[in-house]
């Protein structure tokens, strides 16, 4: 759905960020804003910063910073529509949905109403359940043998569901409620099996089990696992699929770890619930599990919302192999060159619980950091039960491993694996490729060989829609090099060269910077009625593009290409100021809404968009014949992280010397530079 500009700036200007923030960052008031602790990175002495009157915030330690909006999509990992409306609803209002008939509005009114309804029974059961563990003595002693404190317990919200067939009816006044059936806590007889008084026979679905609540991203309770006290089978019992749950796309853990997640870099997937808690116990809050069914790529999808490093940790018996192939699968198509997914395999005795307890963190830590990556895993895979001392051997290994490798996306990982496999079944790289593709196949198709790193303009799909409107006149032959901001004043756009002080990558300053005022900053802005004059011109041609005009131009005609950036990446380009920033986070939401877009399908959604015009003066810049080079993308992107590290560090200078956390972030800093600058 596309959602009118106008509506997010009244959202915006309804919004209090120091409400929303301070749901999940205690705050306290220091000077004219708040101070707290940073949610998107560990540390000891608060950096994090809200202004309630610039509405926004900043952290000094890492430098994340944004509005209510983007506070939402990095902190519970939602996309850009599902945080517009999720602020929406809090504050009352109706997200315009032009696009959708008064039939589907009316349905999606009722299923978010419903969704509420499910979710507040769900907590209300949760809170009976944690009520009913204080005075179960053996609940609590088997928590205690597992080795969980208080502490970790009221982190997960661990309960009990206590003996009997109707536990529920002292937590809910009304046990024929049919939303006690529709949330998955009780379960209503078949007919036929109606009690004396001619009743459906109604009993809760959990009993005599310690209770593992389960909760979305934004932290509500959408479902239960439940774990029996002794060796009676099932041993675990999941809720059923309802409204809003599904074990296909949900992570338990997963609302716990999200901080845990930047701290410790990656996400720790296992296959239990008190894996999940007993690794949190013993310092691995980053760990998270599927609910009883294999990992599925949407499960994948969600975890690289929040980090590019991923360890799935099986056991190391045939079942836990089993379950490690079906990760594979699942996480291939995601396994792009900035992302990184390894699988761990415990000793066949041991579960990561168990193993912990034998080995202490430490060990355990040793023992992730060897973890098999996923290119090696995917080889062995592709060569298991093939005997590679024979052609028929190596053959089948060919043709086991082309599914897989067709799943990767294009990149180096994807072709430096093609090299390895050919070299292992003894096959010339172009001979297997001529046996993978078909012979009618388009050059290039699903291969990631003959496919370009280029976006070629002659090819692509907004050609003639460019060349159309330019003789219209719909857009200029030669769009000016000037572009008015949101103030009304001309911006010209920078050289290729720009220096780092006078460019407009990092135009806004932090909220508490001297000199900061409630209006944006734009350093490159002649304030001056001399500023609205006609493109200045270099020998009869525009000036060069922008640094990140040419990233834009590339991912507007090849926004596939997003995937191959990494989060930081992601949020650099985010919070590049406008119009850039704005550009780029439309962009995101548009690949989180709809996946890649032809640039004919981008145009229409970038109408009435405050910045639709630079976006497609850009297109129309593209000289016909020449192509968007992803490898210089790629060295831009490097010089704008460096150049947002060296100004992180001017500004953590001034105060290293007495604040400690400063001085600590700015050496992390310094060492990163020099690693770059050894590495090139």
């Amino acid at each position: 759905m596309s959602i009118p500009q106008s509506f997010i700036q009244e959202l915006l200007a309804r919004a209090d960020v120091v409400d929303i923030v301070g749901r999940f960052v205690q705050l306290k008031k220091g000077g004219a804003n708040f101070m707290g602790l940073c949610p998107f990175h560990g540390e000891k002495s608060p950096s994090f910063s809200v202004s309630p009157a610039k509405q926004f915030y900043h952290c000094f330690g890492c430098g994340k910073n944004g509005n209510a909006i983007s506070f939402l999509m990095d902190h519970a990992g939602m996309t850009f529509v599902e945080s517009v409306k999720d602020l929406a609803q809090q504050y009352g209002l109706q997200v315009p949905e032009d696009d959708v008939s008064q039939q589907d509005r009316a349905r999606a009114a009722q299923a978010r109403e419903q969704q509420a309804t499910l979710t507040s029974v769900l907590e209300k059961a949760a809170q009976g359940y944690i009520k009913s563990l204080r005075g179960s003595e053996k609940a609590i002693n088997y928590f205690k043998s597992r080795g969980l404190s208080g502490e970790v317990a009221k982190t997960f919200g661990l309960g009990y569901a206590p003996e009997g067939w109707r536990g529920l009816a002292s937590v809910f006044p009304d046990y024929n409620d049919s939303l006690l059936v529709e949330s998955g806590l009780v379960i209503t007889g078949e007919a036929g099996e109606e009690n004396a008084q001619g009743e459906a026979k109604r009993y809760d679905r959990f009993r005599d089990r310690v209770m593992f609540p389960i909760r979305n991203v934004k932290g509500e309770c959408i479902g239960f696992g439940g774990r029996v006290l002794n060796d009676e089978k099932p041993k675990y019992l999941n809720s059923p699929e309802t409204p809003v749950f599904s074990k296909g796309r949900e992570l338990y853990g997963l609302f716990e770890a999200r901080t845990a997640l930047r701290e410790h870099g990656y996400a720790l997937v296992t296959e239990g619930y008190m894996d999940v808690v007993a690794l949190a116990q013993m310092g691995f809050a980053n760990t998270v599990a599927t609910l009883g069914t294999a990992c599925t790529a949407e499960h994948v999808q969600k975890l690289f919302r929040f980090t590019d490093a991923v360890v799935f940790s099986f056991d190391g018996d045939s079942a836990g192999r089993r379950a490690a192939r079906k990760a594979l699968d699942a996480a291939l198509p995601f396994a792009s060159d900035v992302r990184s997914v390894k699988f761990l395999f415990l000793p066949a005795e041991h579960d990561p619980d168990s193993f912990i307890r034998a080995h202490g963190k430490d060990g355990f830590a040793e023992y992730v950091k060897k973890a098999t990556p996923l290119s090696k895993f995917m080889l062995e895979a592709a060569a298991d039960g093939c005997e590679l001392d024979s052609a028929e051997g190596r053959a089948r290994m060919a043709s086991n491993a082309r599914p897989l490798w067709g799943l990767l996306p294009d990149g180096a990982l994807k072709r430096q694996l093609l090299a390895e496999i050919a070299e292992q079944v003894l096959i010339d790289i172009r001979d297997l490729m001529d046996l993978w593709q078909p012979a009618n196949a388009k050059p290039g198709y699903n291969t990631g060989v003959k496919t370009s790193f280029k976006t070629g303009i002659k090819n692509s799909p907004f050609k003639k829609t460019t060349q159309s409107r330019m003789q219209t006149g719909s857009i200029q032959e030669e769009p000016p090099a000037y572009y008015p901001d949101d103030m009304g004043h001309y911006a010209m756009e920078p050289g290729p060269e720009s220096s780092f002080e006078t460019s407009s990558y990092f135009a806004n300053p932090p909220i508490d910077a001297p000199g900061a005022s409630s209006q944006p900053y734009y350093p490159n802005i002649d304030r001056s009625a001399s500023a609205k004059r006609a493109p200045r011109r270099s020998t009869g041609r525009l000036m060069p593009a922008s640094r990140e005009d040419r990233v834009l131009r590339l991912l507007l005609t090849e926004p596939q290409a997003w995937d191959r950036l990494s989060s930081d990446e992601h949020a650099l380009l985010t919070s590049l100021p406008t119009p850039h920033g704005p550009l780029f986070s439309w962009l995101e939401s548009q690949l989180h809404e709809h996946g890649p877009q032809p640039w004919a399908a981008l145009r229409e959604g970038l109408r009435e968009h405050q910045h639709e015009q630079h976006a497609t003066a850009q297109i129309a810049q593209i000289p016909e014949g020449i192509e968007g080079d992803w490898t210089e993308v790629r060295s831009i992107l490097d010089q704008l992280l460096k150049l947002r590290d060296q100004r992180e560090m001017n500004e953590l200078a001034a105060r290293a010397a007495t604040d400690p956390a400063a001085l600590e972030r700015y050496r992390e800093l310094a060492a990163r530079l020099m690693k770059i600058g050894s590495a090139k």
